[in-house]
This record gives C-alpha cells, sequence and structure tokens, in this order.
C-alpha cells in the first residue's frame, strides 16, 4: 500500500511576535542593519516548525548573505536612482514618459527577483539532508511574466487562469528535490470555474448598475413603482458583499487547485484550504487591528496634548512651527510611530502570514510518499543578487 505522509506546522504566534519584536527593537541602534537577521531568525522560524512525515525542513541561509545580496542589489539601483532625479529636471512630458518607462522596467525587473529570489530559498532549504534547487532563466520567466500581465489587462482579466496556469508551470516545472524533478499538471481550467463565476457576477451587477443609473432608466422604473435609487443601492451592497466574500472563496480555491496540481514523480501533494477558515482568520485580524490603533490613538492622545491639537488647527503648517514642539517631542513622536508601525507589521505576521502558512500545512498530505525516499543529493546554494534584488523591490516572501 502506498505510504500517505501528512503536514503539520508546530509553531506558536507568540514564538514569533517574540522574534519580529526583538527584531524591530534591534533596528533602531543598528539602523536598520539588523532586519537581515530578523528575516533569517523568521524563515529558520517557519521552516524548521514545519513537519514533512515527521522531519523537519531546514534553512541554511545566513543573514551576511542577505546584506551581500541587498548591497550588490543596491549598486544596481543607483544608476536609476540618478536617472530619477535627472528625469525630475525635465519638461513634465519627459517626466510622464520617463517614469512610465522607469515603472515598466521595474515591474519587468521584479518578475527576475521573483524568480531569482525563490531559487536563493529553494537552494537553502533542506528535507532529510537533501536540498531543494531550481532550474529555469529569471529572464525567461520575467519576459512571461511581463506578456502574461500585459494580456491579462488588455483583456480585462479575462486572461487571468491561462497566466496563473503558466507561471505556476514554469515555476514547478523547474522546481527540483535533490535528483527528482517536479511538474505541475493543472492548466487554466484548473481555476477557470471558480474565477469566472466571480468575474462574471460582478461584472454583470456591475454594468446593471450602470444601466439603472442611466437617466431614461428613472422614468421607466418610476412607472412600476420601483425607486431608482434604493434599487441602485441594493444593487451596489450585493457588489460589495460579492466582491469581499469572494476573495476568500477564490484565494481558498487557487491554493488549494494549484497546490494539488503539483507533484514530484509518483509522489503528488494534495492541499485543502477552507474559505471559512481564511474569513475567520482576517476577522480576527481585522478586531486586532482596530484595537491596537485605538490603543496607540489613546496613548498619543495622552503623551501628545496641547502639542499636536494646535498645529493640526492650522492647516498650513511650516517647518519652524513643528520645531517648536521641542526636540524632545519630536524624538517621542517619532518613536511612537515606529512602534506602531512595527506593531501592525507584527499583527499581520503573526495572524494572517502564520495562519496562511499553518492552513496550507495543516491541509496537506503527500500521496505516495514513498517513492521521495529512493532521492539523491543534487543542486548547491545559488548566488546572492536574486534575494537582493527582490528585497530592494519588496517583492520577496517570508
Amino acid at each position: 500500500m502506498a505510504e500517505r505522509a501528512t503536514v503539520s506546522f508546530t509553531g506558536s504566534r507568540w514564538r514569533l511576535a517574540g522574534i519580529l519584536i526583538f527584531g524591530y527593537i534591534l533596528m533602531l541602534p543598528t539602523l536598520g542593519i539588523y532586519r537581515f537577521w530578523q528575516v533569517t531568525a523568521k524563515r529558520r522560524f517557519y521552516w524548521a516548525n514545519t513537519e514533512v512525515d515527521g522531519d523537519t525542513l531546514e534553512y541554511t541561509g545566513t543573514a551576511i548573505q542577505l546584506l551581500v545580496g541587498f548591497l550588490f542589489a543596491l549598486a544596481i539601483f543607483l544608476p536609476l536612482y540618478g536617472f530619477f532625479f535627472y528625469l525630475s529636471t525635465q519638461s513634465p512630458e519627459a517626466l510622464i514618459y520617463g517614469y512610465t518607462g522607469a515603472a515598466l522596467l521595474l515591474f519587468f525587473l521584479s518578475g527576475y527577483a521573483i524568480f531569482r529570489a525563490r531559487r536563493f530559498r529553494l537552494t537553502r532549504t533542506l528535507w532529510r539532508g537533501i536540498r531543494f534547487h531550481q532550474s529555469g532563466s529569471a529572464w525567461g520567466y520575467a519576459f512571461r511574466r511581463f506578456l502574461w500581465f500585459a494580456v491579462t489587462a488588455a483583456t480585462a482579466g479575462l486572461a487571468y487562469p491561462f497566466m496563473a496556469a503558466s507561471l505556476w508551470k514554469y515555476r514547478f516545472n523547474n522546481t527540483w528535490y535533490g535528483d527528482r524533478r517536479f511538474s505541475f499538471t493543472g492548466s487554466w481550467r484548473t481555476i477557470a470555474a471558480p474565477y469566472y463565476i466571480v468575474y462574471f457576477l460582478i461584472v454583470g451587477l456591475t454594468v446593471a448598475i450602470i444601466i439603472i443609473s442611466a437617466p431614461q432608466m428613472e422614468q421607466e422604473l418610476a412607472a412600476q413603482g420601483v425607486s431608482r435609487e434604493v434599487l441602485t443601492g441594493y444593487l451596489a451592497m450585493a457588489t460589495a458583499f460579492i466582491a469581499f466574500f469572494s476573495y476568500f472563496y477564490l484565494l481558498s480555491r487557487f491554493t488549494s487547485r494549484l497546490l494539488s496540481s503539483v507533484s514530484a514523480g509518483t509522489a503528488a501533494l494534495k492541499v485543502h484550504v477552507r474559505a471559512r477558515s481564511l474569513f475567520w482568520q482576517y476577522f480576527f485580524y481585522g478586531i486586532m487591528l482596530l484595537v491596537v490603533v485605538l490603543a496607540f490613538l489613546v496613548v498619543a492622545g495622552f503623551v501628545f496634548q496641547g502639542v499636536i491639537e494646535p498645529m493640526l488647527a492650522d492647516q498650513e503648517i511650516e517647518l519652524n512651527e513643528i520645531l517648536q514642539i521641542g526636540w524632545y517631542n519630536l524624538l517621542l513622536l517619532g518613536l511612537l510611530y515606529l512602534a506602531l508601525m512595527a506593531s501592525l507589521t507584527v499583527l499581520f505576521e503573526t495572524i494572517l502570514g502564520l495562519g496562511f502558512w499553518r492552513l496550507v500545512a495543516r491541509g496537506a498530505v503527500i500521496e505516495n510518499a514513498d517513492s521521495l525516499k529512493g532521492i539523491r543529493a543534487s543542486g548547491e546554494e545559488s548566488p546572492l543578487v536574486g534575494e537582493g534584488l527582490a528585497d530592494a523591490l519588496n517583492v520577496g516572501g517570508y
């Protein structure tokens, strides 16, 4: 009988919160450089607490590697920063064309960075002492992603299932565990049904609202005893309701179906993530977000009572007016702002980030897992520039 392996995640939110808070505290005296050590500690936490068939993953990357990779990326971006400065001295037309071109270039580079960063993480991930790695071309992935996004935008989103299937196939068909290659067996049909149901439902309701809002419809509706404003309001609420809950529906279906199309030889991954579990995570996150923001507003009100209020009374605030509140208060205000941003990040990571990882892990099983026992080690650690570029473009993962 074929072996069926389970996946579990044993990490706690409190442990992750401690890693993040400790990292943010040390970022102040190190001017943000400790961030690379924080990211490394966070990845080791996720990897070490993810068990596959009783054996945990291992992350072998180091903070120095992340720092060096970021410095490489910074050297690449310095000429681009100079180009931005040059554009700021040109005519408005040149400024528009220049920034549009730069935005397209950065979007293209983000695809390159995503693929290279994925290779960085895979080659530093081990299971049972065997390394994952990735083949394929980062430039090829970047071109594929750029062209698919152009097609998807040109078709008003209709091509999204084709884009998702193509990009997933390229990533996983170039993913390896030792000498065993992964494969992606899905296609655009894998997610087409849930996507197009939601798509045409929302588009249909939006078109209905536009038609009802036309001036000539008011008399026709009035003749039937129907208020156009009331009908438009109901349709708008229905559209907003469907759009909100469809996010959890689509995320659960996409995650479950796309990951369940991944296999490594005869070993096949099966994942089931429930939409209602995602909803309750976001619900809890929303409540905690409200609590944290209100708490900081109360603290700020007590600390800066009589300082900020006079400034806000004048809409035109000059620099000398800000400096009049005192350097001590300015420093306190800055620290309070940084504490708020750090708290929001910790809240997001511990509830939504960890929560999603846990749902995927606990909803995953590996069919025919015994076929993975004969795999031999292969591959080596990839260069550092890809992860650094992804970090600079803020498209890195975990």
